[in-house]
């Protein structure tokens, strides 16, 4: 096949591109503005990576686990080089970013490296590559920021999609290193905002899920009064918009008014992922975390009192430095307690650079994976528990398409689960089309799974 000219010629055809997206939405949301800067005339988005002449793998570098898988995608995606029709392998995100030199030497298979801030240059680098200038660029300081007039495509189901509202963190974890991979805290305008969630209902998207490193940080930087709240009270007044969701909420950013709008708005779902990692004070305090046991108690006790029916989903993280076996009785003991429908748990990865990594009594990767197991089994009593309470209520349930074991059962989401992280709901009785949010009745439960019919009326 005879490639594109690049930008200035005339192009003979076109250069398919494959992406693989790895890690959180907030990647994906990176992938999509990536391709979104690829010129129409001169690039095709494939699905089929055997069909690519150029594949972009943009990588997670969160923790240990998703270096290794990043890597090991790189090396599958290689062979499409040696074996396929690829002549390009690019390799973006959070991995180059962190380790761009050693990157280099370790994996000559790959053509070029574009960091967390380097999507607007995608085209710039192709170029340079089809002309034969194999230079590679030092990767940027983290610290672009997409808006409404940034050109994405999304790979997000028609009715559903991610916005990001911020970019960076300054919260400053001990464990994490997200602050040296995106920046310090830089977020969007409300009017910017608005204007790409406007576009996204008028195409036909029917839930926005609002991500950040920390949503409720949301203006914080710019110490003029501006916060969340103000956002979603202009979100809410889009006309076609069904489903606003919350994701990733720092514990001490929520605040009454938060939870009195959540309440009060129907559009805003009854939902909210509150990562608090811990319930020891000892091991928050070395977390670098700001609200300890009875912060978090009183929190919970408060989006409660506010707010009965929410969902709650968390995540916590095991075997951090120096934590001892009474202190994970203490966390068992607390997720035992029913406090979350939704909960995730992180083996602690000792990640280069983090103050974490310097701390004693490291724990052993054996002793991590059998309190995984064991709060892993705590919360899936809990969710059933939770969700067998749930047996005879009538929720709605956007409807996302067929079960992947059976074409006779419809399957969707319900209010109570987000995408990608939690449970579906599987639906036994009634018809209803892609996209469509339907009341349906709840009739039985697994862990994390639901199973309805739909309120024909």
């Amino acid at each position: 096949m005879t490639l594109g000219a690049p930008c200035g010629g005339t192009p003979l055809s076109k250069y398919n591109v494959s992406l693989v997206s790895l890690g959180c939405p907030k990647n994906l949301v990176d992938a999509e503005v990536m391709l979104g800067h690829l010129p129409t005339d001169r690039f095709a988005i494939v699905t089929d990576e055997s069909q690519a002449d150029i594949i972009v793998v943009n990588t997670c570098a969160f923790i240990r686990e998703a270096q290794e898988e990043s890597v090991e995608t790189i090396l599958e995606v290689a062979d499409h080089k040696k074996n396929g029709r690829c002549k390009i392998l690019i390799v973006s995100g959070c991995l180059p970013q962190r380790y761009q030199d050693e990157l280099a030497k370790d994996l000559p298979e790959v053509d070029a490296f574009m960091g967390t801030a380097d999507a607007p240059r995608i085209v710039e680098l192709l170029d340079r590559h089809l002309q034969g200038d194999t230079r590679q660029d030092a990767i940027g300081l983290p610290d672009y920021l997409y808006d409404h007039t940034t050109p994405r495509v999304s790979s997000s189901p028609f009715y559903s999609a991610y916005v990001k509202i911020a970019e960076g963190c300054a919260n400053h974890c001990s464990y994490c290193v997200i602050p040296s991979i995106r920046g310090t805290l830089r977020s969007r305008t409300i009017p910017s905002v608005v204007a790409e969630v406007e576009r996204l209902v008028a195409g036909g998207v029917k839930e926005i899920n609002l991500i950040a490193q920390d949503v409720t940080a949301f203006a914080a930087e710019r110490s003029d009064g501006t916060t969340l709240v103000d956002l979603l009270k202009e979100l809410v007044k889009i006309k076609d918009l069904q489903w606003l969701r919350l994701l990733y909420a720092y514990p001490d950013g929520i605040s009454d008014d938060l939870l009195d709008l959540i309440a009060a708005e129907e559009k805003i779902c009854n939902y909210l992922d509150l990562p608090i990692q811990h319930i020891d004070d000892h091991i928050l305090t070395a977390m670098n975390r700001r609200v300890d046991e009875a912060g978090i108690r009183s929190l919970l006790e408060r989006i409660r009192s506010r707010i009965p029916e929410i969902t709650l989903r968390t995540s916590l993280i095991v075997g951090f430095p120096g934590e001892n076996d009474e202190q994970f009785r203490k966390l068992l003991a607390f997720v035992e307690e029913g406090h979350f429908e939704r909960l995730g748990v992180f083996r602690y990865s000792r990640e280069e650079g983090t103050p974490a990594a310097l701390l004693d009594q490291q724990v052993t990767a054996r002793v991590k994976q059998a309190r995984y197991k064991r709060l892993m089994k705590a919360q899936s009593r809990v969710s059933f528990r939770k969700n067998r309470a749930l047996i005879g209520r009538v929720d709605p349930v956007l409807i996302e398409g067929y079960s992947e074991e059976t074409e006779l059962l419809l399957r969707g989401r319900s209010l109570r689960q987000a995408p990608d992280v939690d449970g579906q709901v599987y639906i036994t009785a009634g018809q209803a089309n892609v996209g469509d949010i339907v009341q349906l009745t709840i009739t039985d439960s697994s862990e994390y799974d639901l199973i309805g019919e739909i309120n024909e009326e």
